[in-house]
């Protein structure tokens, strides 16, 4: 038996359904002709996860009161690592309280989703451009409307081009061009916010699913014996990797979201 790599990358798509143990699927329905997917009920429930973890958060911080117990106490020093380290070097600190709740809400989306793919049967949205796009978007939208807000609707477009002491003749070629080149650039980089997350949580998934697949692909061979111990020793010894790289990826994007952002309200 052979593994196949279309069913293999089925296993950490999108699906309209999810699949449990001895054949017992979960079909998902239709609501006014629109298809709930796999990938929108795991949104559903990272969003509602959060908000039952930080609105007694946000009631404890109004108060007055400091957080207590390691539970509390973690998401604090989290918090706190996101404000002093990611969005207030990328930004200052004069801006960096009004942009912090949106790299804050990146952060701790993006990491419980990319968990939500170490559970069994379920599934990580970041390794769908669906999931990563629309984040990619946002801090698209936020970067340039702030930036627009700051600077005016036309100063901020013809701000993408550096002060050049040239002759006007030049000046008529070169800063249209220059200003073309800089949009492309700002959509690439915003554009690369989603493609890499999602490489990575596709690769790291396709890479468990894989492994695991040489267990069924050997069933009918003797070498099962040994070949099924490796595989589940290096699933799980993967998994605990991406565990890892579940926080790393979620504070890379909020790290470079908040960078993009920065630069677009503090030009040059």
């Amino acid at each position: 038996m052979e593994l196949d790599p279309y069913k293999l990358v089925n296993h950490v798509k999108d699906a309209t359904a999810f699949e449990f143990p001895l054949g017992y699927e979960w079909e998902l329905p239709k609501i006014l002709g629109f298809q709930i997917t796999k990938f929108m009920v795991l949104e559903l429930a990272v969003a509602v996860l959060m908000l039952l973890i930080f609105v007694p958060m946000a009631r404890r911080l109004s108060d007055g009161r400091p957080p207590k117990g390691r539970f509390w106490n973690m998401f604090d020093a989290m918090f706190l690592f996101l404000r002093n380290e990611v969005v207030r070097p990328a930004m200052g600190h004069h801006e960096a309280d009004r942009f912090l709740p949106l790299i804050c809400s990146f952060f701790f989306f993006i990491l419980l989703c990319n968990l939500m793919g170490l559970l069994p049967w379920m599934g990580s949205p970041t390794a769908s451009i669906n999931g990563t796009g629309p984040l990619a978007v946002i801090a698209f939208v936020v970067g340039v409307g702030a930036g627009m807000k700051k600077y005016g609707r036309w100063h901020f477009w013809l701000g993408l081009c550096p002060p050049m002491e040239v002759p006007l003749i030049l000046k008529i070629f070169l800063v249209p061009m220059i200003i073309g080149l800089e949009i492309v650039g700002l959509v690439i980089r915003f554009g690369v916010l989603a493609v890499r997350l999602l490489a990575n949580m596709f690769g790291g998934h396709f890479v468990l699913a894989m492994i695991i697949g040489f267990i069924p692909a050997m069933a009918a061979s003797l070498l099962w014996w040994g070949v099924a111990p490796l595989a589940v020793f290096g699933a799980v010894a993967i998994s605990l990797l991406e565990i890892l790289i579940a926080f790393l990826h979620a504070y890379i994007f909020s790290f470079l979201a908040a960078l993009f952002i920065g630069m677009c309200i503090h030009q040059h």
